[in-house]
């Protein structure tokens, strides 16, 4: 296979190449979504005591035994899940692989893939590696799902629909009403629902719900998770999925290939985080994210930026029409070179980009001081 033409028109991850250029500048990089605080003490001891003993080998290819039964447990225990970690748990190089995975696991030439968008700058490409073709959805940002747009987007060829909540880059928390909607049309097409929940426990309003825990849904939904927020570990490159039985033996032939499997002392740090981090550590990262969320949100109003409030995870998007006439990609150079904060140009989570594209997005994964610095160095943006 010519790889050249299979990733024709692909270009390199915005948000990557953005991080380069703060590193360049020496700007504060509220663009690639890694926290600069410390993963907790228990992953790390566990982790480097695994390297220790030796864990040092190939584990099992679809992920270590004491990972696949605590993430059993968990699932049960946080969303009353009954999931068999023999024959529905695989573990992978991170979320992102995840979704690489299950996608060319399931999607054949020629079938279609819904995507919401804005959407997080993998889906699309993941898709398109599999020979299936992307249809984007829309979704207003603020505004709730057009369930009238969604059901014209679905057809015989649809295979999937993609599902982040909450959501990467608006954080949209979906509603029951929403995931409703959305389970019902994968029924009547027979499609499945691919949901990356990675934000899963950073939710400040509404409530996370997976949607394989509706009516029906159970046998139709792969559902994506990992560590890297929950624990502030985005290096250690731990994903979960859940899927029943056929789609998950199907998923770790591709896992296989493709990386054969994940850190072996890396999961059993993710495997002591899960066991001994109980609800307290859950209620404290979210109180910790919902200051963070506040001041970077009044920060930017202050500076002259329009934004909403994100329901979930740590980003927010942020228009600056009122500041600057420039093209959101030049804007995001212009203010990572000189004002020295690093930023995501909103274009890059859309397949079109919007005429005029005026969002660029923030994230907020930093201690307060750093998001207090960011904002003062905004507080005189105003471009030509």
């Amino acid at each position: 296979m010519n790889t050249a033409i299979r990733t024709h028109g692909f270009s390199e991850s915005v948000i990557r190449g953005m991080t380069r250029l703060a590193n360049e500048h020496d700007a504060i990089n509220l663009a690639q979504g890694f926290p600069n605080f410390a993963t907790p003490e228990v992953l790390k001891e566990a982790a480097v005591t695994a390297i220790r003993e030796d864990v040092n080998q190939y584990a099992i290819t679809w992920g270590a035994q004491r990972l696949r039964d605590i993430l059993s447990r968990k699932y049960w225990d946080w969303y009353g899940m009954d999931v068999d970690p023999a024959t529905e748990i695989t573990i992978t190089c991170g979320s992102t692989e995840a979704m690489a995975a299950t996608l060319l696991a399931i999607a054949n030439p020629g079938d279609e893939v819904i995507v919401f968008e804005p959407f997080y700058e993998n889906y699309g490409p993941d898709t398109i590696l599999c020979d299936a073709m992307p249809v984007y959805v829309p979704i207003a940002l603020g505004q709730e799902l057009d369930t009238d747009q969604l059901t014209a987007a679905f057809s015989a060829r649809t295979r999937a629909i993609v599902v982040n909540t909450p959501n990467n880059p608006t954080g949209k928390v979906f509603t029951s009403i929403e995931l409703e909607a959305i389970a019902d049309l994968c029924q009547r097409y027979d499609a499945y629902a691919v949901t990356d929940e990675i934000y899963e426990h950073i939710v400040y309003e509404g409530r996370h719900i997976p949607i394989a825990t509706l009516p029906g849904m159970r046998d139709r939904t792969i559902t994506i998770s990992g560590a890297s927020k929950t624990f502030s570990a985005t290096g250690w490159r731990v994903g979960t999925i859940i899927a029943p039985p056929p789609v998950t033996s199907a998923i770790r032939k591709v896992h296989d290939f493709l990386t054969v499997g994940a850190p072996a002392p890396l999961q059993e740090g993710v495997a002591a985080g899960l066991e001994q981090l109980g609800t307290d550590y859950y209620a404290t990262l979210l109180a910790d994210y919902r200051v963070r969320r506040n001041v970077i949100c009044r920060g930017l109003a202050a500076a002259g930026f329009r934004c909403n409030p994100p329901a979930g995870s740590y980003y927010v998007l942020a228009d600056f029409s009122d500041l600057s006439d420039l093209p959101d990609d030049q804007f995001s150079v212009w203010l990572t070179k000189e004002k020295g904060v690093a930023v995501v140009p909103g274009s890059s989570f859309y397949s079109s980009a919007p005429l005029e594209c005026k969002l660029i997005r923030f994230a907020f994964c930093k201690t307060v001081d750093v998001l207090e610095e960011a904002v003062a160095r905004l507080m005189t943006t105003r471009s030509a």
